[in-house]
């Protein structure tokens, strides 16, 4: 049986250079294959997300995510990898591309002179009470838990227990701190998911849509720089209006080929 072909692309995102950020694989599909099979080729993958684009007949595109093991609502690195490949491989012209989810709504990515920029929704927190074995600790809920840090250097030096944050929340559990006055960023955060087999992921997009209305409550301001604090550390530039988060951050190109199928 003949294997028909799709372009493919690995793309680093929220990275300063090659090699940093979070990786994600971005494949080009003209119609959309089954589920079982997206879902095979993200295991294949073995990346924390890989994104599937189809092309819509108004010039706009359909946008799908896949851990290896499921689909997820809203990923934020591999949206910016695709709209890198969007914008840089398949050379659209537009400025900005509208992209249409099953969940999420239309997102729209912009190409500006520093980066990507990606309109987001707002996804609000909501402060619980925890019984979390971990000590000063302060608990949101969200689309995951996150829990607040004493200071970044808590949130750098911070080694997880799997297990523990396997029974906290079946999203994920992310940590994040203010940091001083005197860095150019404004908070910290890193993020850990092992029940989509992610012991930590290096940077997470979607999560800030929580952690900018977590610290626009805390420190009443509308616009951030983040840094996340994995080993391969990612950075993102935030604005939040109303009900929407712009995110902003670059991209770099490392791998380019052929799917086959």
């Amino acid at each position: 049986m003949s294997k028909k072909s799709y372009p493919f692309y690995q793309v680093d995102a929220f990275a300063k250079q090659t090699f940093g950020g979070n990786p994600a694989a971005v494949v080009v599909l003209d119609h959309w294959l089954e589920d079982k099979l997206l879902q095979q080729i993200a295991e294949e993958n073995n990346l924390s997300e890989t994104a599937f684009l189809v092309a819509l007949e108004d010039g706009s595109y359909f946008i799908r995510w896949f851990t290896p093991n499921n689909e997820v609502d809203l990923c934020g690195h591999a949206t910016l990898a695709s709209a890198y490949v969007l914008f840089h491989e398949l050379r659209v012209k537009a400025i900005s591309i509208h992209l249409h989810t099953k969940n999420a709504g239309i997102l729209k990515v912009e190409q500006t002179e520093n980066g990507i920029c990606m309109d987001f929704p707002v996804v609000p927190v909501k402060e619980i009470s925890s019984d979390a074995p971990i000590p000063h600790l302060a608990a949101v809920e969200a689309t995951s838990l996150i829990l607040e840090l004493e200071s970044e250097k808590a949130v750098a030096q911070f080694e997880p227990d799997q297990a523990i944050i396997r029974n906290l929340h079946h999203h994920g559990v992310a940590i994040t701190a203010r940091t001083n006055k005197n860095k150019d960023y404004h908070f910290v955060s890193r993020f850990f998911a092992p029940h989509y087999d992610i012991p930590e992921d290096p940077v997470t997009g979607s999560l800030h849509c929580s952690l900018v209305d977590y610290w626009q409550k805390k420190l009443g301001r509308n616009s951030f720089k983040a840094v996340q604090l994995s080993k391969r550390k990612g950075f993102l530039e935030l604005e939040i209006k109303r009900d929407r988060v712009f995110l902003k951050g670059k991209a770099h190109l490392v791998i380019k080929g052929k799917l086959l199928v």
